[in-house]
C-alpha cells in the first residue's frame, strides 16, 4: 500500500472548484459519449466524495472523463454492465477508481473491474485509490483481487493482527 503524493492547497469546499455538477453520473451518460472518446481516460469516483473531499478529486480531474455512482442506489450487476459497456465501445487509455476506504457499498467499484474484464475479454490500465484518514492512498491490484476473495486471506493474518480501522 503505498500513499499517492499528499494533496496540498486550499480546499474547495469553501472556492468550490470542483463543483457536483463536473461529474456525470455514470448510469446516465452515454456508453460512448463525446467526452469517453476525446478523453479515453476516466475517473469513477463514489458519489459522496464531491462533497467530502472535493479537494482531493482536484489532483485526479484534469484530462480524465469524470463519473460518479453510488453503489448505495445503483446495484452492482447494473453498475457493471455499464462500465462493460462503456469499455466495448470506446478504447479506454487508463481507468482510477476513487472511494473512500471502509465503505462496503465503494470496495464494489474495486472489485468491479476484474468482472468488466472478465465480459468484456480486455485488460485494463486501473488506478485503485482510497481515502483514508482525508489522505489518497494507492492500492494495488492484488490486494484489491485478494480483498475480492476472502479465502485468500486463509493463514495470512494471525490472531494479534489488528487492522487499524
Amino acid at each position: 500500500m503505498k500513499k499517492a503524493a499528499k494533496t496540498t492547497g486550499s480546499s474547495s469546499r469553501n472556492n468550490g472548484s470542483v463543483s457536483v455538477m463536473e461529474f456525470k453520473d455514470l448510469m446516465e451518460t452515454n456508453s460512448a459519449s463525446r467526452e469517453l472518446r476525446d478523453k479515453r481516460r476516466i475517473l469513477l469516483i463514489g458519489s459522496c466524495l464531491t462533497y467530502e473531499h472535493p479537494e482531493i478529486l482536484e489532483k485526479y480531474v484534469e484530462g480524465r472523463a469524470t463519473l460518479k455512482v453510488c453503489l448505495e442506489r445503483e446495484h452492482f450487476n447494473m453498475t457493471c454492465l455499464k462500465l462493460a459497456s462503456i469499455i466495448a465501445r470506446v478504447p479506454i487509455e487508463e481507468i482510477v477508481i476513487l472511494t473512500v476506504d471502509g465503505s462496503p457499498h465503494c470496495i464494489q467499484l474495486h472489485f468491479m473491474i476484474d468482472e468488466v474484464e472478465k465480459i468484456t475479454g480486455k485488460k485494463l490500465n486501473v488506478k485503485h485509490i482510497v481515502i483514508y484518514k482525508g489522505e489518497d492512498v494507492e492500492i494495488d491490484r492484488k490486494t484489491v483481487k485478494k480483498a475480492r476473495y476472502l479465502s485468500k486471506f486463509s493463514g495470512d493474518l494471525d490472531d494479534d493482527t489488528s487492522i487499524q480501522c
